[in-house]
């Protein structure tokens, strides 16, 4: 399998350029090219970032609301022998429709200076995958092993934002502020930008934390939290480092690519039909009419730090798709004086590509967010501070 992988990715990276049909993420709508970062920054990065609310993951009836709080649920404590200090608090907002709230956990490292952090957006059990009393000590999100590198470890469900089923739109923060399903429009907001909007609110409250540096923040998600991460990062420019686990398809993977073995627009709208607004389903097995493809997404993220991870054993997230995501976003960050991602070829599993400002990986392994990934994504942070 790993053999087929570097062979499809091979010869993708052999292709002169964008392979045809694909957007060109530096030439603008009116097809001029973009060759400065001022073009970039003041024409085209807000088309492209216009093109993903329309046409994918849906425009937001709300940025920070005015009604935004944070409460303590209890007071701090001090955990890990001392070596960290667990926060865990409520942020709380309000809207026509209500109230909602967002359950955080953090554990800070006791040190003399801010130190920087990691937020993950659980998609998986809070229990089990967060636990904040660390009885449960669970991989997915390795609390002490980031204390101990000196990264705070921040995590929130996403379920916390809006529960993962389609009811219409009538549960979570849409119904806060979109009391009223039936007024929806086309490109109004789906639960994917929900849940980024989510690891937004997270930022709001770490810029209020002395102790937290709020200038090296990365967000990181797995699979459907992957896909969160990657829009999170695209639209909130104070995440320094966004990282995409396992993402797939509507995520890092591309999707001009013959995968037959990786999720499709088609069939991810059908099994998810509440994740992407309500145009993004006019794609489906239509691929090429889709004025975007998901290099762009990753390009929205230049000239800051990027990190896309794959697995070996996960055909269905389309590793290939996943790392010519990352090979075609690369000259936006050479706009920018910056080297991209680093290496024209999928590397060996387990060997990280950690040079350029683009990271990569294919891990070993099957569709999950594990140890491994997590201590990469800390060298690539540390190597890059």
């Amino acid at each position: 399998m790993v053999a087929t992988v570097m062979a499809a990715i091979t010869v993708c990276a052999a292709e002169s350029g964008a392979p045809t049909g694909v957007p060109d993420v530096l030439k603008t709508v009116a097809g001029k090219p973009v060759t400065t970062v001022e073009t970039w920054e003041q024409v085209r990065r807000p088309e492209v970032l216009e093109l993903f609310k329309t046409h994918v993951f849906g425009r937001n009836a709300v940025e920070r609301p005015s009604t935004l709080r944070f409460e303590p649920i209890e007071p701090d404590r001090e955990m890990m022998e001392g070596k960290a200090l667990r926060k865990r608090v409520n942020i709380r907002y309000s809207g026509p429709g209500g109230e909602g709230a967002i359950a955080l956990t953090a554990f800070i490292p006791k040190a003399a200076q801010p130190v920087p952090a990691f937020v993950l957006i659980c998609n998986r059990s809070s229990a089990k995958h967060i636990d904040p009393d660390r009885l449960t000590k669970n991989p997915f999100f390795p609390a002490e092993e980031l204390v101990a590198r000196g990264y705070a470890a921040l995590a929130f469900h996403n379920g916390d934002v809006d529960p993962d089923f389609h009811d219409g739109f009538t549960n979570g923060v849409h119904a806060v502020f979109q009391p009223d399903p039936s007024v929806r429009k086309p490109d109004a907001w789906g639960t994917i930008a929900a849940w980024a909007w989510g690891a937004s609110r997270v930022m709001d409250w770490i810029e209020t934390q002395p102790t937290i540096d709020r200038t090296r923040v990365g967000v990181v998600g797995h699979s459907r939290g992957g896909k969160t991460a990657l829009w999170c990062g695209a639209t909130d420019t104070r995440f320094a480092l966004t990282i995409s686990n396992n993402s797939g398809c509507g995520g890092a993977k591309f999707n001009r690519m013959a995968l037959p073995k990786s999720e499709s627009i088609a069939r991810i709208n059908k099994s998810f039909p509440h994740w992407f607004c309500t145009n993004y389903k006019q794609y489906g097995d239509n691929e090429d009419a889709l004025p975007v493809d998901q290099h762009m997404l990753v390009a929205l993220i230049a000239p800051r730090l990027a990190y896309v991870a794959s697995a070996t054993l996960d055909d269905w997230a389309g590793q290939p798709g996943e790392f010519h995501s990352c090979l075609l976003a690369s000259p936006v960050w050479r706009l920018y004086g910056q080297q991209g991602l680093v290496g024209e070829t999928l590397p060996a599993p387990d060997t990280p590509l950690h040079q350029g400002r683009v990271g990569y990986h294919l891990r070993t392994g099957k569709h999950d967010l594990t140890l491994y990934d997590w201590q990469r994504f800390m060298d690539f942070a540390d190597k890059h501070k």
